[in-house]
């Protein structure tokens, strides 16, 4: 007998295979916050705040490009290379002829506070240029935008600090990059006409720093201030989270305090506190007085144990000491 047929069960068919994968679509790239993506409109703010017309408004657009943008278009830094020496000549010319008794070196410092990065920084925030500038940096962006909020707290009468930088944030060169990438532009535009760019641009520096208004650089003043009494003004940088805490030591005594993210803003400070204390303030004694009457040892090793002692103070965020 033929043995009987044995059918197999079968079980449910196999699911069929998933469809692929769906590729993720490339992410939207979004322009940066506040950008003004009209290029035309970019263009007729700053004839608007100019009063200029632009016979040639390509110079313009290639000053509100950064290199950031794209590497196929022209950025400013040709034209910003321009428009720093020609802001600082106008300058010279106008200082000059306004400042009839002032010698060269009177003449120089009022010319590096009109046009430094930190008085030309605040212009840009002052007639909102940062907007019209196309670039493609978000830490560019970022930077900008706390420098913006610090100037906002700055006091609106405090024109004579700005030039050296003000109590918070340093100023991004980008902002002084643009003013001086657009002063070129209207240069350029005019024909290299040097009376022509001061008649355009000149009211965009209101206040222009004056001799009666310009103030010193305060590391300067300090160090010059010190060398006239025989002292020596001593910087010591600590770090504190993600703060740098500067102070200032004259003759022993810890006289200045400043603190800022960045170490040149925190030194600015401690300068200034300095000089606040040793121009008729609490601190102006250590000026007059020496630390003590002993030997120069014995006066070195106080002063060593002042700094210890100052230096533990900060380090454990107590009060600053007080030597009497």
């Amino acid at each position: 007998m033929t043995p009987a047929h044995t059918s197999r069960k079968r079980g449910p068919p196999a699911p069929p295979p998933p469809p692929p994968a769906a590729r993720p679509s490339p992410p939207v790239k979004l322009p940066p916050p506040g950008f003004v993506a009209d290029r035309a409109e970019a263009a007729a703010r700053v004839e608007r705040l100019l009063r200029y017309q632009f016979r040639d408004r390509a110079l313009l657009e290639e000053a509100l490009t950064h290199q950031s943008f794209s590497d196929t278009v022209t950025s400013y830094q040709r034209l910003e290379f321009v428009g720093d020496a020609a802001l600082g000549l106008a300058f010279t010319n106008f200082l000059y002829l306004t400042n009839p008794t002032l010698g060269p070196g009177a003449l120089s410092t009022l010319r590096a506070a009109n046009v430094s990065t930190e008085k030309l920084a605040r212009v840009a925030v002052r007639h909102d240029l940062y907007p019209l500038l196309r670039r493609k940096c978000a830490r560019l962006d970022l930077l900008v935008g706390q420098f913006v909020e610090s100037v906002k707290i700055e006091l609106k009468d405090d024109f004579a600090t700005a030039p050296y930088g003000g109590s918070l944030v340093k100023a991004p060169k980008v902002l002084a990059d643009i003013v001086e990438s657009i002063a070129a532009a209207v240069y350029v535009d005019c024909k290299f006409d040097l009376e022509k760019l001061w008649k355009v641009t000149r009211w965009l520096f209101e206040p222009i720093i004056t001799a009666e208004t310009v103030d010193e650089q305060p590391v300067t003043t300090l160090h010059e201030l010190c060398q006239k009494h025989g002292k020596v003004a001593q910087f010591k940088t600590w770090q504190r989270g993600g703060m740098t805490v500067v102070n200032v030591f004259v003759g022993g005594e810890m006289v200045g305090l400043g603190s800022s993210e960045q170490k040149v803003i925190a030194k600015l400070n401690a300068a200034r506190d300095a000089l606040g204390k040793l121009v008729g303030g609490a601190r102006q004694q250590v000026l007059i007085t020496g630390v003590g009457n002993g030997s120069a040892d014995e006066i070195g090793e106080l002063r060593e144990c002042k700094h210890q002692l100052a230096d533990q103070c900060i380090g454990k965020n107590w009060p600053e000491p007080i030597f009497k």
